[in-house]
């Protein structure tokens, strides 16, 4: 079933109305290239690589929206994930130069695996630390490049019209990576092969959510939006890559012009990946991004007149797991082993990794902090027992609402978020501000096991209280 909703933002005022809340909606979108040089860290897995090419560019990509005294901002980035340094960076900076709340800023990542590991660098450079090796930051400019991609699409806010839908993905590109074994525990990346393997341990988020910005004046195409519950982990090797979401931008780019920006936003994925689990050949990226344009482009959206944008935001303070007394020197010992090229199993590796950075939000300075790469953070040190983060809500009208979630956040939240909006499209950005959390399962998941609960840093409960602090943000005030 196809859905099609059209929003517009351009008619009269009339009776006793507050005359900003009715003014016309204004939108500006821009992109600006953060590629790395080669020989940077590649982000996505326990060990490091070393660019080496380039496929296709990484970028930032930022939207803009006004109405009135209204304002707020989506930046959405070619990286794994958004560090909470790198977040406190951005967003303060861009709230200077733009005077858009900070709270009205929402930073998300693509989580493409073939993005830089941005972590030590950024680490050096907030803390004004030598960086280790000597090698020249590029974190710096990657900050500034981010912050000026949204400056842009600030200085570029014109009346604009937008038009919302959804459509379901008939080709199959996505799949639940959970499987439930005879035992009745459940194993990551398994295949229906298996005589262990009962079934799938869950469902998937076939929804593809889109939204078309058009210049109210001139009729030109400004952008598109897009959403999808995807991992982007499809592309591997040594060469930077925005995975499948480039092909979205390239046909967007032939379908609304080539000054189109097209912004991708990472639906809830934590437990769905592209390998078909009954053991048919793998999606290759290209396939992925060309199925996913083909379905964004079957049917021209339709304007509608709506009112109002308005952006909501609530802290919440996830609760941590514990580390326990003997934990952390376990750790370091796992750690020197894989350092040392001996053997250990790989959910242990994690398991280790995970316990480091558990002992960072722990222990303020911990001595086993300089072990990390990625999960090293300057706000989180010394956290203490809860991680206090951000759930945000963009919405225009009653037609399109923007969710921005921390962490990796399994597909039966964001099923759960959409089921309870009152709104006809709901867009669900997960990664948002923060990566530190890691995986978000939902309860079940904690008992039954497997890698995304071994790498979990947040106590069980955690993703169904930004279910419901989401579900409070997208009630409509009477």
């Amino acid at each position: 079933m196809i859905y099609l909703l059209g929003l517009a933002f351009s008619f009269m005022v009339i009776g006793q109305v507050d005359p900003a809340k009715h003014s016309p909606l204004e939108v500006g979108m821009a992109e600006m290239d953060i590629t790395p040089p080669l020989g940077y860290p590649m982000a996505g897995y326990y060990h490091e690589r070393l660019a080496t090419g380039k496929k296709d560019p990484l970028k930032a990509k930022a939207i803009v929206f006004r109405q009135g005294s209204t304002t707020g901002a989506i930046i959405a980035c070619d990286l794994i994930g958004i560090s909470a340094d790198l977040s406190d960076a951005v967003r303060s900076k861009l709230s200077e130069k733009t005077q858009i709340p900070i709270g009205h800023i929402a930073l998300t990542a693509t989580h493409s695996h073939t993005a830089p590991d941005y972590s030590r660098d950024l680490y050096s450079w907030v803390t004004k630390t030598p960086f280790p090796d000597g090698k020249p930051r590029h974190a710096e400019a990657m900050v500034e490049k981010i912050v000026a991609a949204g400056v842009k699409a600030n200085d570029g806010l014109k009346p604009a019209s937008l038009a919302a839908g959804s459509i379901q993905q008939k080709e199959p590109v996505s799949f639940h990576r959970r499987f439930l074994m005879r035992d009745g525990s459940v194993r990551t990346w398994q295949n229906l092969n298996n005589p262990e393997v009962v079934k799938s341990a869950g469902p998937i988020d076939p929804e593809l959510v889109f939204a078309k910005i058009t210049d109210a004046k001139s009729k030109k195409a400004i952008g598109l939006l897009s959403n999808f519950a995807l991992h982007l982990d499809t592309v591997g090797g040594l060469e930077w890559s925005a995975d499948y979401p480039f092909f979205i931008e390239q046909a967007s780019r032939q379908a609304l012009g080539e000054s189109a920006v097209s912004l991708f936003g990472l639906g809830c994925c934590g437990n769905i990946n592209h390998v078909n689990p009954f053991g048919k050949p793998v999606n290759k990226t290209p396939a992925i991004g060309k199925a996913l344009a083909e379905t964004l482009f079957q049917v021209p959206p339709v304007l509608e007149p709506q009112p109002e944008f308005r952006v909501h935001r609530k802290q919440v303070n996830l609760p941590l797991r514990q580390v326990v007394e003997g934990e952390v020197n376990r750790a370091l010992s796992i750690l020197d082993l894989v350092d040392a090229k001996g053997k250990v199993d790989f959910l242990d590796h994690v398991a280790a990794y995970k316990i480091l950075i558990m002992n960072q939000f722990q222990n303020p300075k911990a001595s086993s902090s300089t072990r990390l790469g990625w999960g090293r953070s300057q706000k989180w040190d010394g956290v203490g027992d809860n991680l206090p983060v951000e759930v945000q809500v963009f919405t225009i009208g009653r037609d399109l609402a923007i969710v921005c979630l921390p962490g990796e956040v399994f597909v039966e939240h964001g099923l759960a978020i959409k089921a309870g909006s009152p709104f006809r499209n709901t867009m669900i950005f997960e990664l948002s501000n923060v990566v530190e959390t890691v995986y978000i399962p939902n309860k079940g998941a904690f008992v039954q096991g497997g890698y995304e609960v071994v790498n979990s840093v947040t106590k069980p409960g955690s993703g169904e209280m930004l279910v419901e602090a989401a579900l409070e943000l997208l009630r409509i005030p009477k």
